[in-house]
């Protein structure tokens, strides 16, 4: 397990190369706490991860949305957003990235930029020492370790205090460690979480959950990660974004078998398919941006078309820019 002070220099230096800025269902091991009601709360207590490498005690995600013009041959099909795993989250270079990056040179381009930027999560562990949901029974696991999915505001929270010179231990030490009262309210119509707060008071494991560490034990935080893609998903990775960019729709044929929208079942696919590209409208839906709350689907868009609109000239506009600076 890694000290406090281990963390601290990690943290410190992540923080010297500079920084940078979907929640899972289906899985009850998975603790739904924005669920709570709006002035709700409820008490967790972190636990290290079962990784001895890792010198966190969290396991960070970052993956990147492509949104498509509705699905190809849908004549009526809507926006649909396919998320894709960023290499940085392996410490490789992404090269979905690298080609945004120097996007945000340009003020033109910094919109589109924040649209393919890669949208971070972080999965932690522990136990609900106070349940704000009132979950029943039935629908908690038999093993009483759940996992986490905490978004960049509460995750500054939680970081905030591993970097206050006066915490003298680990918050997730079994018997030094301090539980954290994770608080919803709202602000802008949004869910907030800023007033969510470590306990003053240190508490020690009590029986009961020292037993479940020792009949269950500890997660490996990185299992729950996406697996890395090979060459072949790296490609379908890049074609993918292209035609995102370009405004295209999502093609199942040619992707279905390696990443597809939520909900779409089909595995089909060739990576090695070309499909001739049509100029289309850049889909910009400001669901793209990491929000705090869910929003509304957005509304139905008619099947792509070659005719040309005020939209299509912005659209092309912004990838002549694109594709201008990448040439320079």
């Amino acid at each position: 397990m890694a000290t406090l002070a281990e963390i601290r220099a990690k943290l410190k230096a992540a923080e010297s190369k500079g920084s940078d800025n979907n929640r899972s269902g289906g899985d009850n091991s998975i603790y739904p706490f924005w669920n709570l009601k709006e002035g709700g709360e409820a008490v967790l207590r972190f636990l290290p991860d079962g990784n001895e490498n890792n010198t966190f005690f969290w396991a960070e995600r970052a993956m990147i949305k492509l949104p498509f013009a509705g699905i190809k041959g849908e004549t009526d099909s809507k926006q649909v957003t396919v998320q894709v795993p960023c290499m940085e989250m392996y410490g490789d270079t992404c090269p979905i990235l690298s080609e945004v990056r120097p996007w945000f040179k340009d003020p033109a381009l910094e919109d589109m930029g924040r649209k393919y930027w890669k949208k971070r999560s972080y999965i932690f562990q522990g136990f609900v020492v106070e349940d704000g949901l009132g979950e029943a029974a039935g629908d908690k696991p038999e093993n009483p370790i759940r996992r986490f999915i905490i978004g960049p505001q509460i995750f500054t929270s939680i970081r905030a205090a591993l970097v206050d010179p006066e915490l003298e231990d680990l918050p997730t030490d079994f018997v030094h460690g301090l539980d954290y009262r994770m608080k919803k309210s709202s602000k802008g119509g949004y869910a907030d979480y800023s007033t969510s707060t470590w306990s003053r008071r240190e508490r020690p494991l009590n029986d009961e959950e020292n037993a479940a560490i020792k009949q269950h034990g500890l997660f490996n935080l990185s299992d729950f990660l996406p697996k890395k893609p090979t060459e072949v998903e790296l490609k379908v990775m890049k074609e993918m974004f292209e035609a995102s960019v370009d405004g295209e729709a999502y093609d199942m044929e040619r992707w279905g078998q390696y990443f597809k929208p939520a909900g779409m079942s089909q595995n089909t696919g060739d990576p090695n398919k070309a499909t001739p590209r049509a100029p289309a409208p850049v889909a910009h839906d400001e669901d793209d941006e990491p929000a705090p709350a869910a929003k509304a689907a957005p509304a139905p868009r008619a099947a792509v078309t070659e005719t040309s609109t005020p939209g299509d000239s912005r659209a092309q506009d912004i990838l002549s820019m694109i594709r201008n600076r990448q040439k320079a």
